[in-house]
């Protein structure tokens, strides 16, 4: 027998589907018009003639980053940031936090309390500078990398997943002779894949779109990530070549938005899953 839906229900479906609908289409839109902006003729894009669909499609503006080794120069730096910081952020923040799930471990508490307070002060930009300066980090790929190197909230929520584990399975590791390198390398890590994957999804992406870290400790240009010359671009007003040319200025704004921002979005679908779970489970669990 088909159950009767109450007309409060219908109404609470009603509004859902359309206020998702509405969510859907505000966020949509603005990647499709940067799209579309991207391929149409720089003059319409200047003059807000393109509102959504592309008008007299034209790739010139692809074609001068694409023929710009400026452009892949940062790319490979960006690539390389990225993937330098994502991997050692999440062995550093394991090997932090898997101790610090051990309610044994002697100065526990000073530890947690300290890390907490990371969250409401820090050191500030001057003193952070100084000190790259000093350790001759400047116009590095450590400059990057290491002042970044662990977040608190990924550490709180790595410990939390942590000890959410079965300490079943790590004291019978234990009995079978496994150290407490092995017990997290072999038992731990794979068991902690979605917080590991969400992490590194965070990492990357905050990575990927950074470009402070790079505007204040390099110089080289050689070591000029992808962002550095989107904001060239955005800001600056000036084109990839640097020549002043503005013929193709706003195409060129959006299609370096694209190229920049294609790659994580061709990631994300992949690690979705893990990267739900990962979140729900350690922000519960503890």
């Amino acid at each position: 027998m088909k159950q009767k839906v109450s007309l409060g229900s219908r109404l609470f479906d009603f509004f859902n589907i359309t206020f998702m609908i509405v969510l859907i289409i505000v966020m949509a839109y603005p990647m499709v018009y940067v799209f579309s902006a991207s391929i149409s003729n720089n003059a319409l894009v200047a003059s807000g003639a393109v509102l959504l669909w592309p008008k007299k499609i034209t790739l010139i503006a692809y074609e001068q980053l694409i023929y710009n080794p400026d452009l892949w120069v940062s790319y490979w730096n960006t690539i390389r940031y990225t993937a330098l910081h994502t991997v050692l952020t999440l062995i550093a923040t394991s090997a932090m936090a898997y101790p610090l799930a051990k309610r044994w471990l002697p100065g526990r508490r000073v530890i947690l309390l300290m890390a907490a307070f990371t969250l409401l002060f820090s050191g500030g930009m001057i003193p952070t500078f100084l000190i790259v300066q000093r350790l001759g980090l400047l116009d590095t790929i450590w400059a990057i990398v290491l002042p970044s190197l662990i977040s608190t909230w990924y550490l709180f929520i790595m410990r939390t997943f942590f000890e959410g584990l079965p300490e079943e399975l790590e004291d019978a590791a234990a009995i079978d002779g496994c150290g407490s390198m092995q017990i997290l390398v072999r038992i731990v890590l794979p068991l902690s894949l979605p917080v590991m994957v969400t992490i590194g999804l965070f990492t990357a992406v905050n990575q990927w779109n950074s470009f402070f870290s790079a505007l204040i400790y390099l110089n080289d240009r050689e070591m000029y990530p992808l962002q550095i010359m989107l904001r060239n671009i955005l800001i600056a007003g000036t084109n990839v070549q640097g020549e002043g040319d503005l013929t193709h200025l706003e195409t060129l704004k959006y299609a370096m938005i694209i190229i920049a921002t294609l790659p994580i979005l061709c990631v994300y679908p992949f690690i979705q899953k893990y990267f739900v779970q990962g979140t729900m489970i350690g922000g519960i669990k503890g």
